[in-house]
């Protein structure tokens, strides 16, 4: 297939000949059905239409059935058959994204206090330095989920057990989200949502926000899965630090899941590339498609680079036109000096980053012992960046989730730590998340309708003039500022034709003259400071007929 990158986010540092995994293709085809397919019985029919064997992972949400070709037959012999169907839209070989992993020097396990650490770094140094503290005392995530799609995680971690909403695998080995044989999973997991406030180890960006563990075998159909799955299970967001190799136009049905995704509301965040590149390969450049970062508006989430403790781009993180933001993935990037990587959980027992098995053979000798307790790491990469965009997305959205996933995309965009006056840049896109300034900042924005309602009047009367009474209120959201009312629209249907609009008043009364033997309805919008409208209700308030 494709060279594909996987970034971890312990201090991992391997030896640099350790660059990449050549992930194999799936020899499947993505078929997408057109809109209107009866989705019950369409995938059998036409994967028995175009003698094909179902396989790998079909998500009738989004229209995609995946196929393979029969023993000896070629995928573009099958592949000219599934277009030939009227009823299928599109067909694309399907290929296998491989961990975001970045390799660099062997020294990986020296605490805090190494050689030119900064006086007073803590052990979780980006806490601070990216707001979460300012953003905890706003919302200690309560409530929030974070989808971490990834290599499964070991849940029953004292740092993760208890913080696991539910469990899922797309993986076509079928081995459980609750085991982690790689390590990655578990480390990325806990920087979202470690458990916080619980006297040990580290506390996760979310603090004490509820994890979807989603393991997958990052096969095309497989992320489309999860992302859906992610979605229907009430993620507020999720979570793919995994990309493939650069030049790899996003999948359809990844596509797919990710319009799926944005049009529940839900944020999605992937980690860029683990090298100092321009195309981050997807999801990533699904996001933020090349030459869009600039565009603060533009976009389908976020795509994150890493930054260093001196608020660099670390080295060997993706740059340029698809990267929204940077969030801390290293402490110094390619040398040895200071912390070895970024400090989370790790596997209780041995994984492929700790035997080489992941890292051409060289282990990542990335394991610490914290507090006499060997179950932690540190990993550096965008793999470790992506997570903590991730868990400030969900405290966002779960503290105001009136807010629209593009709105909240945006936010985080602007409230990033940059320099005065600037914008975006190449190498760190609008700046190094800023999760205190969002969550303050989401907190004053109202986008939740305002109520109103007709009292009840009489539904036949002989008066000609009569005096309508409302009440309304901006419904509360706890946590969030009200903005209140600033007004009424009166609207009037005559006689069962369309309603118009009398008239717009701060007031709550309002006298209306009526002429006999016609039928009336009435209703009333509410308006609020912020611009946000009440819904025309589907039966006016009041119904009423002046009889002759």
């Amino acid at each position: 297939m494709r060279r594909v990158l996987l970034v971890l986010l312990l201090g991992l540092v391997l030896p640099g000949a350790a660059r990449a995994a050549t992930p194999d293709s799936t020899g499947r085809l993505l078929v997408t059905l057109k809109p209107g397919t009866p989705s019950h019985a369409a995938p059998r029919a036409v994967a028995a239409a175009a003698r094909a064997r179902p396989s790998g992972f079909s998500v009738p949400q989004i229209h995609l059935v995946t196929v393979a070709p029969r023993p000896g037959e070629s995928l573009g012999a099958l592949a000219a058959r599934l277009r030939s169907d009227p009823r299928v839209a599109s067909v694309a070989p399907e290929r296998r994204a491989g961990l975001r992993f970045q390799p660099n020097d062997p020294a990986l396990v020296t605490p805090e206090t190494a050689k030119d650490t900064a006086p007073g770094t803590f052990v979780e140094w980006w806490a601070a330095r990216s707001g979460f503290l300012q953003a905890w005392d706003i919302s200690q995530g309560a409530g929030a989920t974070v989808a971490v799609i990834d290599t499964g995680a070991d849940v029953a971690h004292p740092e993760l057990a208890g913080q696991v909403a539910a469990l899922q695998t797309f993986d076509a080995a079928r081995s459980p989200a609750g085991l982690d044989t790689i390590g990655h999973g578990t480390h990325v997991a806990s920087l979202a949502c470690a458990a916080g406030n619980n006297g040990i180890g580290l506390a996760g960006a979310g603090l004490g926000c509820r994890l979807l563990v989603i393991k997958s075998d990052f096969s095309d159909s497989s992320v489309a899965a999860s992302i859906v799955w992610a979605v229907d299970h009430r993620a507020d967001a999720i979570n793919m630090s995994f990309g493939t190799a650069p030049g790899a136009t996003p999948s359809p049905p990844v596509v797919n899941a990710i319009d799926y995704a944005v049009a529940h509301g839900v944020v999605l965040v992937a980690a860029a590339a683990d090298d100092p590149i321009e195309d981050q390969g997807y999801p990533a450049s699904a996001l933020q498609p090349t030459g869009t970062g600039p565009a603060i508006d533009a976009g389908k989430g976020l795509s994150v680079t890493a930054a260093d403790f001196q608020d660099r781009r670390a080295p060997f993180a993706g740059r340029g036109s698809q990267i929204s933001l940077a969030a801390y993935g290293t402490y110094a990037g390619n040398d040895d000096n200071g912390p070895p990587g970024i400090f989370g959980a790790f596997t209780s027992g041995p994984n492929a980053l700790d035997t080489g098995a992941l890292g051409q053979g060289r282990p990542c000798r990335c394991r610490t012992v914290f507090n006499a307790d060997p179950r932690y790491a540190y990993l550096q990469g965008t793999s470790m960046a992506a997570p903590m965009v991730a868990a400030a997305a969900a405290l966002v959205r779960h503290l105001n989730p009136d807010m629209p996933a593009t709105e909240i995309v945006r936010l985080l965009k602007q409230t990033a730590r940059r320099p005065p006056g600037t914008g975006w840049n190449p190498e760190l896109g609008w700046g190094i998340l800023d999760a205190g300034t969002a969550v303050a900042v989401a907190r004053t924005i109202d986008r939740r309708p305002p109520t109103s309602k007709i009292r009840v009047m009489p539904r036949r009367t002989r008066r000609t003039r009569l005096t309508l009474r409302w009440r309304g209120s901006d419904v509360l959201r706890p946590g969030v500022a009200e903005s209140g009312l600033a007004a009424f629209e009166l609207w009037r249907g005559v006689d069962g034709r369309k309603p118009r609009r009398l008239l717009t008043t701060a007031r709550t009364s309002r006298p209306v003259t009526l002429r006999r033997g016609h039928r009336y309805a009435f209703f009333t919008i509410a308006v609020d400071r912020a611009g946000n409208r009440e819904p025309a209700p589907k039966v006016a308030d009041v119904r009423m007929t002046v009889r002759r």
